[in-house]
């Protein structure tokens, strides 16, 4: 992780002198080269200044969030127009280093405008702007009375960074208007404390479905990542998110799993809390949680962390038909755009967003509901997804 994160401030550096190159071929004036510079300096003395405030053990959320904004704000516009200017500079080869077009410095300045106007879009207006992203994953095995058998997912609703109510308000709506059979939610209700979903339980109570909601925990649930004055005010905080869950309609599901019937058929909902990588906590359990369940049970599982698929589900005794997931938010920023998808967060994920198969067992990972770090979204939109299962020849 820390090798990509210096790659990440690598490029950052290199991409900055490389677009200074067209900025003064526009801006000649030394008052606004000296303003580049410092905005820049800026930017990366707080890189530096959070990472020893946080090896010192200071809390540092608030300030990493503003700070990652304002990384995206310089560096996403200037990353977008490196291209540009590098196809230019192929060009100039042949031109004996002719200096650089005036015209071209300034469509590269444009279009970092414009990059800049999609970014004030996305810590917006984008936050909120929800998705339906609807999906039919066919089974050969899948018990006849489930045919056409419709989940909502949502996942990652991160209440403490939620504000806007009335815009809440309409992605609840929105996922209730799929009628579908169940609504399922992957983990991560809260950034850090319950009390942070304490002004929202009313609202997410309207979520309604004919064969229930159930839910599991994920990783920021766990109260990880903030001090606590004992371990004891820190279990007493899990304990009353849970509490919360059930406050909500949810039925959590901690490493077990429950039977769903349907016109005397059955399959089995399986629920595990969060079992993550690279440092985070393993605490799901998916032999204890599969524990009595006949391997010829078609199953369905939630997991928060997509990686869980890949180093233990996919490899388990017991075959797990659908895995939903979340946790990975997309990055929240990112390209999707006619089949083609792109986000940095591929870079540490495999499986970051979409429907993933393999060896007939499949995964789907939810690009989340809310957010967090980044106070936006931009290119990977709040989701609800919903999925239609079916029985094939």
């Amino acid at each position: 992780m820390a090798k990509r994160l210096l790659f990440i401030l690598f490029l950052f550096i290199l991409g900055d002198f490389y677009f200074f190159q067209a900025f003064i071929t526009v801006a000649k004036s030394s008052v606004f080269q000296s303003i580049y510079w410092c905005l820049d300096l800026l930017l990366l003395v707080g890189v530096f200044a959070l990472f020893f405030l946080r090896k010192a053990g200071h809390e540092i959320q608030r300030s990493a969030t503003s700070l990652v904004t304002a990384f995206l704000i310089v560096f996403i516009p200037k990353l977008i127009a490196i291209p540009f200017l590098l196809l230019e500079d192929l060009t100039r080869i042949f031109r004996s280093y002719r200096p650089r077009s005036i015209l071209l410095s300034e469509i590269v300045l444009l279009i970092s405008v414009l990059m800049l106007l999609i970014i004030f879009f996305g810590l917006t207006r984008g936050r909120y702007f929800y998705r339906v992203r609807e999906e039919v994953v066919s089974f050969p095995d899948l018990p006849e009375a489930f045919n056409g058998f419709k989940i909502t997912q949502l996942s990652d609703i991160h209440s403490g960074s939620l504000s806007d109510r009335r815009r809440v308000r309409k992605g609840i709506d929105l996922a209730n208007a799929q009628n579908s059979d169940l609504v399922l939610f992957t983990g991560d209700l809260v950034n850090n404390r319950a009390s942070e979903m304490e002004p929202w339980v009313s609202e997410f109570n309207r979520l309604q479905a004919p064969f229930g909601k159930f839910s599991v925990l994920g990783n920021h649930d766990y109260g990880d990542y903030v001090q606590w004055d004992s371990v004891e005010s820190k279990i007493a905080n899990l304990n009353r998110l849970k509490e919360i869950h059930h406050e909500m309609g949810f039925k959590l599901l901690l490493n077990e799993s429950i039977a769903i019937e349907k016109q005397g058929d059955r399959i089995s909902l399986i629920g595990v809390e969060n079992w993550g990588k690279g440092g985070f906590h393993q605490y799901g359990d998916l032999a204890k949680a599969t524990i009595g369940l006949n391997k010829d049970t078609f199953k369905i599982l939630m997991s928060h962390d997509p990686s869980h698929w890949d180093h233990v589900t996919l490899g388990h005794d017991q075959h797990v038909h659908l895995t939903l997931a979340g946790h990975t938010h997309g990055m929240q920023f990112g390209i999707e755009l006619f089949g083609f998808k792109w986000s940095p967060i591929q870079y540490f994920y495999k499986q970051w967003a979409g429907l993933y198969q393999k060896h007939g067992k499949y995964l789907y990972v939810n690009r989340g509901f809310g957010f967090h770090g980044l106070r936006g979204r931009i290119g990977v939109w709040p989701e609800i997804t919903v999925v239609t299962l079916r029985k094939s020849d």
